[in-house]
């Protein structure tokens, strides 16, 4: 006999833990709370941890623009050792016997803010073909990957033990860390892969909203639970809202469009009746086309 699912609505940040998936993640909370629609924001590798956005029903819709959102990782490097996969999981494939001090560290660091070009790991989801980086490099087949321009905002060192050094990088969407990690080490004349990594905020998602998957089993489903689920809405304060009256909100719930005056021409828009959302709308000739709709009448 099949359970029945819950329409909830909303955002719930998760801890992902040390060796689990991002889809593994979702597994369980399909399992705990038996949602009509779930999905994941901003994929988290096995092997590191930290702020895992996870959207219910409607906010699935919003997932995109949790994905372009800045984001923050602490993560150390462990000089004087190269892997297959840029992290503790590969093959080592070289070894160098200089290890960059602390002040080396830090003059180097410039050389990584702003623009940059990195080429991502072989072991990485990007798709070659149609199929999986990180597939056809585990065959054995001789992956040739992309430069590709990302934008890092800051990075700073933290600490320095020995041959690891701990950083923290504010970073755009397709960054990668391992990559990262890889090329300042090189840039320092040594190698070196990344031996933790940890995310604490993912777009408006930080890690002291986190909650644990030990604690949610514990709890299991409750409405007053996801009656604390952080609101769709959240992570779309930075997109122009336009307030439509329930006549408008109706029509735009049906896929027609509104003729309004003096609107930015092509931009993107919330339009909401009393505070709801009820559609992405985005402007032509002054005219607003219903894009996503959220509402129906």
């Amino acid at each position: 006999m099949h359970k029945e699912r819950h329409d909830i609505n909303g955002w719930l940040v998760i801890d992902k833990p040390y060796k689990m998936g991002s889809t593994q993640v979702v597994s369980i909370l399909k399992r705990l709370f038996h949602p009509k629609k779930i999905g994941h924001a901003g994929t988290l590798d096995p092997l590191a941890s930290g702020v895992l956005p996870i959207a219910f029903g409607k906010a699935t819709r919003t997932i995109c623009f949790v994905m372009a959102g800045q984001k923050i990782y602490q993560f150390k490097i462990k000089f004087g050792t190269a892997t297959s996969t840029d992290d503790v999981e590969g093959d080592v494939i070289e070894t160098s016997a200089v290890f960059p001090t602390r002040e080396e560290i830090q003059k180097v660091l410039p050389r990584f803010i702003g623009d940059i070009t990195q080429i991502p790991p072989s072991y990485s989801a990007i798709k070659i073909d149609g199929k999986r980086a990180y597939d056809l490099a585990r065959k054995g087949c001789d992956v040739a990957m992309k430069p590709r321009r990302v934008h890092i905002e800051r990075l700073r060192l933290i600490d320095m033990v020995e041959n690891e050094a701990l950083l923290e990088v504010v970073c755009g969407k397709g960054t990668y860390v391992r990559s990262l990690g890889r090329d300042i080490a090189k840039a320092l004349g040594s190698c070196g892969h990344i031996s933790y990594l940890r995310r604490t905020q993912c777009g408006p998602f930080s890690i002291q909203e986190s909650k644990t998957l030990e604690s949610l089993e514990k709890i299991g489903y409750s409405e007053d639970l996801v009656a604390g689920f952080i609101p769709v809405e959240a992570v779309l304060t930075d997109i122009l809202e336009l307030a439509v009256t329930e006549d408008e909100a109706r029509a735009l719930s049906h896929g027609q469009s509104l003729k309004k005056e003096r609107l930015k021409e092509g931009a993107l828009y919330k339009a909401t009746l009393n505070g709801e959302l009820i559609a992405f709308i985005r402007v032509q000739d002054d005219v607003i086309h219903p894009t996503k709709v959220f509402k129906q009448f």
